[in-house]
């Protein structure tokens, strides 16, 4: 099976980034790697020309299906699997994993399933609330010397180790779960939120606090639609139940 149509599934998104000359080195990463799916989350005012002076004539066409969404919510609604990176780390932002690992999952994963890579913002990277919307976070190692990478070598370091991984993956089509979409995910997170809220179990100050443990549970499980829909269900029976119970 060509490299082709495993990393088809695979898609870079880039949340708000700053500099056109950085988008266009982040195609030429990706096209390099196999990877042509591009999606950028916030302005499309870019310079064309400056994209294309670091991306160089080999990787227009990844240029050219550039995909432009307005929030990150719709950027990944259509994935269902999510990694985030970040260089900072700390208890809310993980458990992390290195790109080695995440490749092995990602490169089993998207046989059968869309997969989005996020990348922050240059200057700032991930926010906690990004990072809450991903399955797995990646953070690659660094000496103590000089922790910084730019975004196109972030990005070329995730994507090779996905390349790599890709080859030993043929397989895994037929054992490979199609997961729940994003948007469908989402979805069922708002639902559990406002029960709990409802019925007095998370703390008002800090909910998203609250609910992360339970993210990184389903996120390890890998829901598949049916379970989501089934997870759902049992919300709205509670949630009915609790209110008629009041009256």
């Amino acid at each position: 099976m060509p490299l082709k149509a495993k990393t088809k599934n695979i898609s870079i998104v880039l949340y708000k980034p700053k500099y056109a000359g950085n988008i266009g080195s982040v195609a030429r990463a990706a096209k390099n790697m196999g990877i042509t799916g591009i999606v950028v989350v916030g302005s499309k005012e870019f310079d064309r020309e400056e994209m294309e002076q670091r991306s160089t004539h080999l990787a227009a066409d990844v240029l050219d299906r550039i995909v432009y969404e307005p929030s990150i919510e719709e950027a990944l609604g259509g994935f269902n699997y999510i990694v985030g990176t970040t260089a900072r780390l700390g208890r809310a932002r993980g458990p992390f994993v290195t790109p080695r690992a995440a490749a092995q999952n990602v490169a089993s994963l998207s046989q059968n399933n869309k997969i989005a890579l996020l990348f922050g913002p240059e200057d700032t990277g991930l926010a906690n609330e990004q990072l809450r919307l991903c399955h797995s976070v990646v953070t690659i190692p660094t000496s103590r010397e000089f922790t910084s990478l730019n975004l196109s070598q972030a990005a070329m370091i995730l994507c090779y180790e996905i390349f790599v991984a890709l080859p030993s993956a043929a397989g895994a089509a037929e054992v490979s779960p199609k997961l729940a979409l994003s948007s469908e995910t989402e979805g069922m997170y708002r639902q559990i939120k406002d029960l709990l809220s409802e019925i007095g179990f998370l703390n008002p100050e800090n909910p998203e606090y609250w609910m992360l443990d339970l993210r990184r549970f389903f996120a390890r499980s890998g829901l598949l639609s049916r379970e989501v829909k089934i997870i759902r269900g049992i919300c709205r029976q509670i949630e009915w139940y609790a209110r008629h119970k009041r009256t």
